[in-house]
C-alpha cells in the first residue's frame, strides 16, 4: 500500500501523526513529514496508516493502488 500526500492541501492539524506517529510527523513549521514517501507502507504499519488517512480532516492523504 502506498499513500499520496497532497502537501499544499495539508493544514498541519496533526491528526495523522496522532494516529500513526511511526509514519507521519509535523516539523517545527507544522509541515508534514511522511516516512515512507514513494515506497510501500510496511505491513505492520498498515492499520495505523489507514487510521491516519481516514483521520485527515482536509483529505490531504489518499491511498494509491
Amino acid at each position: 500500500m502506498k499513500i499520496s500526500v497532497d502537501h499544499p492541501r495539508c493544514e498541519g492539524h496533526g491528526l495523522c501523526a496522532d494516529q500513526a506517529p511511526d509514519i507521519f510527523s509535523l516539523d517545527d513549521d507544522a509541515e508534514l513529514t511522511y516516512r515512507f514517501e514513494g515506497t510501500d507502507v510496511p505491513d505492520e504499519h498498515q492499520p495505523a496508516a489507514r487510521a491516519a488517512v481516514n483521520a485527515c480532516p482536509v483529505a490531504a492523504l489518499r491511498f494509491l493502488s
